[in-house]
């Protein structure tokens, strides 16, 4: 056997998706100076859960991590999926939603169909949720060609910072072939659907959201619906809080979501509790209204994908693209596929 060339690559920046493209282009990489001049140098903890993710999903997989954290060397396996006997636990600094994103890409070009157990926190104010992701990337999946019936995302219990808590039960086919999508009209809202949820308090928190939000909507449009989702005991996770989700559906398939949650949070540099943390929390009312204005905005820039979604999708077009070359260049003859060398 040769002599394995590793493409060589610096900084922290868009770690995900340089594994991604990496494991799905099977290309081995090295990448040097993360954080070298930060006080906590290397790679943060959530980048070292989501390198034992995809080595869990995959066969032959390589990681060296130097003693530093600081340099990484990466050798793509074979993806494997199929079902995951043991549940893997996410790093609770980040949301479940951040492995969701590569994973789910991923996982769609695997040898067998997935099914994962995670552990970690389902709902933040960084990473998409997991209830946007059911209602939302699951249909742009749809879009591609990917059956939609055989997605499933359950969420068994709910986990908010600092601690997490939080389990769900991903199901994921593989793609036996993709369709080519022409997708550039994003049409008129004609109902919008969200869900509101509360860990460790009362559920007034959840009434207080629906009305908020509803205050802003309603005169907009006819058709909404808010759920509430109020969990306590082991369902509700390890900390307290409360959040909520909307996703308007428009009259061409598009859904446009939006979240965020109201919750105590750690610390990255440090892993304690941040400065902030002896603050009351947002009063759900102004989570309500806010959030509602955000999908207002979100709809206002006129996308067919909403802002949270467009780079996880980016990258699931680049490789469709790339593997079906004839059809990139009747359909992009100017994009070539540079992107996915560099």
């Amino acid at each position: 056997m040769g002599k394995t060339v590793y493409k060589k690559l610096k900084g922290s920046q868009s770690f995900r998706q340089r594994l991604l493209l990496s494991t799905l282009s099977s290309t081995p990489i090295t990448i040097e100076d993360i954080r070298p001049n930060q006080t906590y140098s290397g790679l943060a903890k959530h980048e070292i859960s989501l390198l034992r993710l995809f080595d869990t999903v995959s066969d032959g997989c390589i990681v060296e991590i130097y003693e530093t954290g600081t340099k990484l060397k990466y050798k793509p396996g074979t993806i494997m999926g199929g079902r995951v006997n043991h549940p893997f636990q996410c790093d609770v600094s980040r949301s479940i939603g951040y492995y969701l994103e590569p994973l789910i890409v991923l996982c769609l070009f695997a040898k067998e169909p997935l099914n994962i157990r995670l552990k970690g926190t389902t709902n933040d104010s960084k990473d998409p949720s997991v209830d946007t992701f059911k209602s939302a990337a699951f249909h742009i999946l749809k879009r591609f060609g990917v059956d939609f019936e055989a997605m499933s995302l359950k969420i068994e219990s709910r986990g908010l910072p600092p601690n997490g808590g939080g389990e769900v039960v991903l199901s994921l086919p593989i793609v036996q072939s993709l369709t080519a999508v022409n997708w550039i009209d994003e049409g008129f809202v004609k109902k919008i659907r969200g869900v509101t949820f509360s860990t460790k308090v009362s559920s007034q928190f959840e009434t207080s959201m629906i009305r908020a939000a509803r205050g802003v909507v309603n005169p907009l449009v006819s058709d909404v619906h808010i759920f509430t989702d109020h969990r306590t005991g082991p369902p509700a996770g390890n900390s307290p809080g409360y959040g909520i989700s909307l996703v308007a559906e428009t009259t061409s398939g598009c859904y446009i979501s939006v979240d965020t949650a109201a919750a105590h949070v750690r610390d990255e540099d440090t892993s304690g509790l941040a400065d902030d943390v002896k603050k009351d929390l947002m009063p759900p009312e102004e989570i309500g209204e806010g959030i509602a204005n955000t999908l207002l905005g979100e709809i206002a820039q006129s996308g067919v994908i909403d802002s949270s979604y467009q780079g996880c999708y980016f990258f699931f077009v680049l490789y469709v693209l790339k593997m079906f070359p004839r059809f990139a260049s009747e359909n992009f003859p100017n994009m070539g596929l540079k992107l996915l060398e560099t």
